[in-house]
């Protein structure tokens, strides 16, 4: 695997996408003071995900590295609301740091960075999870969103 087509090196060129518009073009947002706020509980929510679902991962000894084998088939904890709750996390971790950087036209990265994860990661792992567990993961798919 080339470790440049990674989830978090994906993540971390949109939030210097976004924070490079913001320094191209200053003044792109609405400077309200309720920005502030909102994406810092967008960042404080995404961050508590991420540890909640790497916890999920560290206690059931499998693997967070996209594109491996699953040696676990997680169905509880966070996985019983999203089928990908760190996927969600970085998604709300951009959006948090782009309403908090007041940069609101560059949101637009949101749906093209889930987009992107979409199409470069989950429908691969989730082929994985349906060649190795079958009926088992069908009944979940059906039953847990892909995001929330």
């Amino acid at each position: 695997m080339n470790w440049l087509d990674l989830p978090p090196v994906w993540l971390v060129g949109m939030l210097c996408a976004g924070f490079g518009l913001d320094h191209l073009w200053p003044g792109l947002g609405f400077d309200w003071a309720l920005t502030k706020g909102i994406g810092t509980g967008l960042i404080a929510v995404a961050l508590l995900l991420m540890l909640g679902a790497a916890m999920t991962f560290l206690i059931s000894k499998t693997s967070v590295v996209p594109r491996r084998e699953p040696s676990v088939f997680l169905q509880h904890g966070l996985y019983r609301y999203s089928r990908n709750p760190i996927y969600l996390a970085d998604a709300m971790l951009l959006a948090g740091c782009l309403i908090r950087w007041d940069v609101l036209p560059a949101l637009i990265l949101v749906p093209l960075f889930i987009r992107i994860i979409t199409k470069r990661f989950i429908e691969d792992e989730e082929a994985g999870l349906r060649a190795k567990f079958g009926p088992e993961f069908q009944e979940w798919a059906a039953q847990v969103r892909r995001w929330l």
